[in-house]
Formats: structure tokens, C-alpha cells, sequence
């Protein structure tokens, strides 16, 4: 009898394996759950969580809506990527508008303008009016400490909070989707993926992102060490100096708190050597409101925040 052994053609690469991951997780997730939906932001993670959904259930379309926080601060570009995306796979886009909440009286700008914290109170509410029990979300654990505590399926309670202290076990590719009314389930596929996977996979797939993630010149101005792009919500104060650089953006979010770098990256595969090299998680570098504390995110997430 001739016996058969796994050769290396047949082993999966990295990326084989975290993509069969988050397809089986995406899944996974539509067999337990009624009402799933997928936060969508336009940003680089969430570009490839769609992706990966829309593989998971080819040739149906995706069968789930997707869901934007919108603060009202989002780069133009990012805004129009995201609508050209949801226009061209047909999906139905439900957005929760932070503006709205301050208009009415909801919520109160903060005296630093940055509307990332506010985020909180408007996804809570898009999720109990929408009676959605799973939500998909991009957070992967090498980006934060916070993050890294999270399972792949996280029990939010009643009000929306995360204890993350009381987390189920996760063993062997079995995940506990069971909660009681009132509670849902967030739900992370691309958990154990990197931010270098990430812009492999964007190579390897031919994902196409929002043009900010690539080098581009921009007029910048430094603060806290950062490089904050001149606009309607993040102006130079007196003393900082608009200089025009090239740079592209790591991550996307509030324009008002996320930086850009220095970067020659035009393409891809420029963006992978730059990654490689780096030593600082895109938002430790990027991301102001991820300074406020030591907890600044586990703190957030507590209360409901991504």
C-alpha cells in the first residue's frame, strides 16, 4: 500500500490558511446568527473583511448589510471609495452619523475637536434599532494591546459593554456564538491576520484601496509628532508651519487625530518593504486618540467602542 504524505505543493502558505480562516469564521457566523452586519469605514482592514465575505458566499451576493460610523471628519477620499464600493457590489449601507447625535443634542463636541470617541453611543444605538446580533469588525490583535485580548467572537452585553476578563475559550477552530436577548456578538475574522498580511493579501488579490494609502503630496502640518493634513476639521494653531510632503496614511479615520508618514510607497509592493522594515504598529504612530492613556482603547472598548 503506498502511503500518502502531505508534500509541500500541498501545504497551505500563510495567507491560504488566514483567508480559509476568516471564510470559515464568516461562515460560521451566518449559520448562528439571525441579523449579522459588517462595519465598513472604507479603511484598509475592513476593504479586505469585505473582500474575504464576498469569497465566503460566491456566487450569492453578500448576504448582510453593512454598517459606517461616520463622525463627520472622514477624508473625502475614503468617503467616496466606500460609496463606490457598496454601489458596485449592490449591498445596503446603513450609516450612523455622528453629526446627527450633535446636532440634536445628543452627544457634545469634545474641546479637541477629535469625534473618534463619540463613535460609541451611535453604533450602540444602529445596533439595538437595527436588532443586528453580530457585527463584523476589522480589529486585529497586532495593532493594540486591547485588541490582543479579544477573542474572534466577543460577548457584548445588554449595553453594549465588553468584560475582558469574562471571555469564552476558543479551542480548536470552535467558536460560542450563543447570547441572550439583548446582547450580540462582535466578530473579528481577521484576528490573527498582521498588518503586513494584510498588504500581501491586498497585493496577491489585487484589492484596490483609497489612493491616501499610497504616497501622494499633501499639505501637513506637525503636531505631537505627528503629521496632521490641513482641512476644515484640523487646522494649523499658531506656530505650526504648513509645509507641503509627500506621505500616505497607514490608517484611516477622524482627520482631525490621524497622521500621515513620510513615504516614497506608490505601489504595493513599495508599501510591503515599508512595512517590513517598520517596528511601530499604525496606530501607536497615527492614531492620537490611541495616546490619551496607557487604557485609551481597552477603556473605549469597554464601553462599546470597535
Amino acid at each position: 500500500m503506498t502511503r500518502v504524505t502531505l508534500t509541500d505543493e500541498r501545504r497551505l502558505s500563510q495567507l491560504q490558511w488566514l483567508e480559509s480562516e476568516a471564510i470559515h469564521i464568516f461562515r460560521e457566523v451566518m449559520a448562528e446568527f439571525e441579523r449579522p452586519v459588517l462595519l465598513f469605514s472604507g479603511g484598509k482592514d475592513s476593504v479586505v473583511m469585505l473582500h474575504l465575505a464576498t469569497k465566503a458566499f460566491w456566487p450569492s451576493p453578500v448576504p448582510f448589510p453593512v454598517l459606517h460610523v461616520d463622525t463627520g471628519h472622514n477624508f473625502p477620499e475614503v468617503l467616496a471609495y466606500r460609496d463606490e464600493t457598496v454601489e458596485r457590489l449592490g449591498l445596503r449601507l446603513e450609516v450612523a452619523s455622528v453629526q446627527d447625535y450633535i446636532d440634536d443634542g445628543r452627544l457634545r463636541e469634545r474641546a479637541d475637536s477629535t469625534r473618534n470617541p463619540l463613535q460609541t453611543q451611535p453604533l450602540l444605538d444602529a445596533i439595538v434599532s437595527h436588532r443586528f446580533d453580530a457585527v463584523f469588525g476589522g480589529g486585529r490583535r497586532d495593532e493594540e494591546k486591547a485588541r490582543a485580548k479579544e477573542r474572534v467572537f466577543s460577548l457584548r452585553d445588554e449595553f453594549g459593554q465588553w468584560d475582558p476578563r469574562n471571555q469564552r475559550p476558543e479551542l480548536w477552530n470552535l467558536y460560542n456564538g450563543k447570547h441572550r436577548p439583548g446582547e450580540h456578538v462582535r466578530v473579528f475574522p481577521l484576528s490573527n491576520w498582521t498588518e503586513l498580511d494584510i498588504w500581501q493579501y491586498v497585493g496577491q488579490e489585487k484589492i484596490e484601496l483609497p489612493p491616501l494609502y499610497y504616497a501622494h503630496d499633501r499639505d501637513v502640518f506637525e503636531r505631537d509628532g505627528m503629521l496632521l493634513a490641513v482641512g476644515e476639521v484640523s487646522m494649523p494653531r499658531a506656530g505650526e508651519v504648513v509645509e507641503t510632503r509627500k506621505v500616505r496614511y497607514r490608517t484611516v479615520g477622524d482627520m482631525s487625530c490621524t497622521g500621515a508618514v513620510e513615504s516614497d510607497a506608490v505601489t504595493v509592493q513599495d508599501v510591503i518593504i515599508e512595512v517590513a522594515a517598520t517596528r511601530i504598529t499604525e496606530r501607536g504612530a497615527t492614531r492620537a486618540d490611541d495616546r490619551m492613556s496607557e487604557a485609551a482603547m481597552e477603556d473605549r472598548k469597554k464601553e462599546g467602542y470597535f
